[in-house]
């Protein structure tokens, strides 16, 4: 099924002026019809949701770009897609490890204060 960018917008919640950005960018790569339109695929709605989850682990626009450049090469490139996949997941972890201990912070900090108010009640 081929969407028309509104419609591709609706169903991705990605607003036009972002899918526009990510084809200049080179995140995706758009087909036209024959008068010069845009229109987007089923496929062109997983490789988005695909770009979604990599911006909310954290990776950039450039690592997003290089991986998507690879990706539309094809197979040739799945080892060095892979690569790129495991080194963001290293620094997702990272992350992951940086914000439990900094929530762990947040939860002590917490308690002392539940248990200085609730001494003077």
């Amino acid at each position: 099924m081929n969407y028309s960018i509104g419609q591709f917008a609706t169903i991705t919640n990605i607003s036009s002026h972002t899918l526009r950005y990510y084809e200049k960018e080179q995140l995706l790569i758009v087909s036209r019809n024959s008068i010069g339109r845009r229109f987007y695929t089923s496929e062109d709605v997983d490789w988005i949701l695909f770009i979604k989850k990599l911006k909310d682990t954290g990776m950039s626009i450039k690592g997003i770009k290089e991986y998507a450049l690879l990706r539309y090469q094809g197979d040739s490139t799945m080892q060095q897609r892979l690569e790129i996949l495991e080194q963001h997941r290293q620094s997702a972890v990272e992350e992951k490890v940086k914000w439990e201990r900094n929530l762990s912070n947040l939860d002590e900090k917490i308690k002392i204060y539940k248990n200085k108010i609730n001494k003077k009640a």
